[in-house]
């Protein structure tokens, strides 16, 4: 399946460039998500190919990336090959940080622009893209403990559920749940694990990582709940088992009277509407909100004016986020949208 992915994406490419040369000056413009058939990456493109549309053709957007449950393996061969067929510039969320740097360092020697978006490399090896457009990452963290922490004002057991080990953005969402439930800064994501700190303690077994795999998400959130009944919070740092929305309600519709009473405090990061309707319909308490229709639509846009000689955005450009509970859901989003 990557093959035919991958093939049919070279031949777009060609296709594009033929374009380009009949045209005059037309970039080709790689956005390059985690995983497709992903509802939250589904929102990036759909903000790249508004770009696409309002840029007159002077921008074709090309949304490729690993298959739905890819890894940062195949993620980098898909930059890899991007870097090959030299499209006009790069923007890409990585799944593994210090693979995928390996791989840019091609597109740095080539020429190519590139810039991070939802996740960002590694500090060392920042120097290999233009700037960082997205989320402050840390931020989730700290307002999806805020959310937790009036429901536990004593502390208790929690269990935080992450996307992958070797994802940068995801550590820095764990850093800042970890920090601001201890009350204390950590040196470096993905923060100091809770032992008891404010009262919080991290369970036997938790951190979860569902390496993007929605299903594993699901079946972890069922399992740990139906194991630990007095679980005081459950708190993943993405969208993961809401983007199953049967699957989640199955699981979640269990335990809705301790969601509802407070007894467990169930936070969950991002803001896609059938999550929004799972908040509205008493399955968790609160949902912290990325914009990534913003992040795809203005990658493009700052990758066509670095193209075109102009400034390159600032390092990073921060998208803002959305703190969304049961009592303003009707007016908490904000930020750009399709």
């Amino acid at each position: 399946m990557r093959a035919l992915t991958l093939g049919v994406a070279t031949a777009a490419l060609l296709v594009m460039s033929a374009g380009a040369q009949a045209q005059g000056k037309k970039y080709t413009f790689a956005l390059v998500p985690k995983n497709m058939n992903n509802p939250f990456f589904d929102q990036a493109r759909d903000g790249c190919k508004k770009a696409e549309k309002e840029s007159s053709g002077s921008i074709e957007c090309l949304y490729i990336g690993p298959g739905e449950h890819g890894g940062g393996d195949e993620q980098v061969q898909v930059v890899n090959d991007l870097i090959a067929k030299k499209v006009d510039g790069i923007a890409v969320s990585p799944s593994n940080s210090a693979a995928m740097a390996r791989a840019l360092e091609g597109a740095k020697k080539a020429g190519i622009p590139v810039l991070t978006w939802d996740s960002d490399l590694l500090e060392k090896d920042k120097a290999l893209r233009t700037a960082y457009v997205g989320t402050y990452n840390y931020d989730i963290g700290v307002n999806l403990a805020k959310l937790a922490m009036p429901l536990k004002p004593q502390g208790g057991t929690i269990c935080i559920q992450s996307g992958g080990a070797a994802a940068s953005n995801h550590n820095e969402r764990m850093q800042g749940i970890r920090d601001t439930l201890s009350g204390a800064k950590s040196a470096a994501a993905p923060g100091t694990r809770l032992a008891g700190q404010n009262g919080w303690r991290e369970i036997d077994g938790c951190p979860l990582y569902t390496d993007d795999d929605f299903p594993r998400a699901v079946q972890q959130m069922e399992d740990i709940l139906g194991k630990n009944p007095q679980l005081d919070a459950f708190i993943p740092t993405g969208g993961f088992p809401q983007f199953i929305p049967q699957a989640y309600r199955r699981v979640a519709e269990k335990h809705k009277a301790r969601i509802d009473n407070g007894s467990l405090a169930l936070i969950v990061a991002d803001t896609l509407p059938v999550q929004m309707d799972l908040m509205k319909a008493g399955l968790s308490r609160g949902q912290v909100g990325q914009r990534p229709f913003e992040m795809g639509y203005k990658t493009m846009l700052f990758l066509k004016d670095m193209k075109d000689g102009k400034a390159p955005p600032k390092d990073p450009t921060y998208t803002g986020l959305d703190v969304c509970t049961p009592q303003n859901a009707a007016t908490c989003i904000g930020g750009s949208g399709s």
